[in-house]
């Protein structure tokens, strides 16, 4: 550009002037370095509702139709199976009842307040999501294990017949054994989803999941109860085979388990009476051999269709234990086979119906979950009939929803509650 300017006199000058740009670089800087920040609070902004999205996501599962309607019918099945537990209670317990107490209701009333503990314990674990439970499998596996080891502190477990399974807190007296089960169902299940992607090592997912077990059952013979282990161990096998490991290292487990087992079984006198007395119970029809005998007599006096509801002989005195360990001989004494063969159909329906929610589970955790609980209720089932028909040794687990015991019905329907509740949120 160029200006001309008029000098101080008759002559002119040229100047050339440059008209020096705007400073637009530093401003142009700053603008864009604010849009950039601007940008990146979004960015993490957006980053962050969807990392908590993704977080209650995870802790979270809608319940769906299909879901309601599967859980709906396993709520009604451990409905009747605990109603129809509280009236065989009260048949079975009457004569013990009121040789105790004078009065034939006293068992029976103690067994409708842990029902509906129970019933409580239910509705919390079917309502809940499941997946709350998943952060607190450790901690309630250490619970448990210090439950156990009390259990066997002089003053503070409770010795009954021999034994020494129980605790009592004030009017209460619960027994550790039976937390036991959920404590290893849920342990497992917790470790087997996070480390799905490693089955193929062992040492990863089998050797945890069997040295835990391995621990509680440990803890449990010294009790002794050795019922309750074998149904942990079964229940560990199925769910590690449920989750996929391998089956050459799984049997190898297997076998050094089972091997354990039968060293156990001989090393005890108690033990090793119990076992003779299952191969031949007429050896000491009087002593090892009576409860079998017994137990096959009131079952075979109910004949099709029973004598009657309330009318069984067996709990005179006959059948030790009739309304607790032994009350499927009540049962089939009473009700008959149809009776009895009613319930053992409940069973079944539990396992169809929990198999299908451990296939339809929203996830790993849930299907693992559902598998152990499911396994836990029909081995256990089963253990108890088996023992009471002579087809099993006496292993002293009670029959799940019908025997009495506060401990166990209450932790039945809480597992039972858990099993619901991953049902209600089935995919299909």
């Amino acid at each position: 550009m160029t200006t001309t300017v008029p000098g101080p006199r008759t002559s002119t000058r040229t100047r050339r002037v440059t008209a020096r740009p705007a400073p637009k670089t530093r401003t142009r800087s700053r603008a864009q370095a604010r849009a950039k920040t601007q940008t990146r609070a979004k960015t993490a902004a957006t980053t962050g509702r969807a990392a908590s999205t993704t977080r209650t996501e995870r802790r979270t599962a809608p319940v769906t139709r299909a879901g309601e309607r599967l859980g709906g019918m396993l709520t009604v099945t451990f409905a009747a199976l605990t109603v129809f537990g509280l009236v065989m209670v009260l048949s079975a317990s009457s004569v013990t009842s009121l040789y105790d107490s004078e009065s034939p209701y006293a068992l029976f009333q103690k067994q409708a307040m842990w029902a509906g503990l129970g019933a409580v314990a239910f509705f919390v674990a079917s309502r809940v999501d499941y997946r709350w439970l998943q952060p607190l499998a450790a901690p309630i596996l250490v619970v448990t294990v210090l439950l156990l080891v009390a259990v066997l502190v002089p003053g503070v477990g409770q010795r009954i017949n021999g034994s020494s399974r129980w605790i009592g807190i004030g009017p209460l007296v619960i027994q550790p054994g039976e937390l036991a089960k959920f404590a290893v169902v849920l342990f497992a299940a917790d470790l087997l989803s996070r480390r799905s992607k490693q089955m193929h090592r062992s040492e990863l997912t089998i050797r945890p999941v069997m040295l835990v077990s391995g621990l509680v059952s440990a803890l449990l013979l010294l009790q002794p109860k050795l019922g309750t282990v074998i149904l942990i161990s079964a229940v560990a096998v199925l769910m590690l085979f449920t989750a996929g490991a391998r089956l050459r290292n799984l049997f190898a487990w297997t076998a050094a388990g089972a091997m354990a087992a039968a060293v156990a079984a001989v090393a005890s006198d108690y033990r090793r009476e119990r076992l003779l007395a299952f191969i031949d119970p007429w050896a000491d029809p009087l002593d090892s051999g009576l409860q079998t005998i017994q137990s096959q007599i009131g079952i075979a006096s109910g004949g099709f269709l029973g004598v009657g509801l309330g009318a069984g002989r067996a709990k005179w005195g006959f059948l030790p234990y009739a309304h607790s360990d032994f009350i499927f001989s009540i049962v089939a004494e009473e009700v008959g086979l149809l009776g009895a063969g009613s319930l053992i159909v409940g069973f079944l329906l539990i396992g169809l119906l929990g198999a299908r929610a451990a296939l339809t589970a929203p996830d790993r955790f849930g299907m693992l979950l559902a598998a152990g609980v499911t396994s836990w209720l029909i081995v256990q089932g089963f253990m108890n009939i088996g023992m009471s028909i002579g087809l099993m040794p006496i292993t002293g687990e009670p029959l799940p929803f019908v025997s009495a015991g506060g401990s166990s019905l209450v932790t039945t329907l809480a597992a039972a509650g858990v099993l619901t509740n991953v049902a209600r949120r089935s995919k299909a």
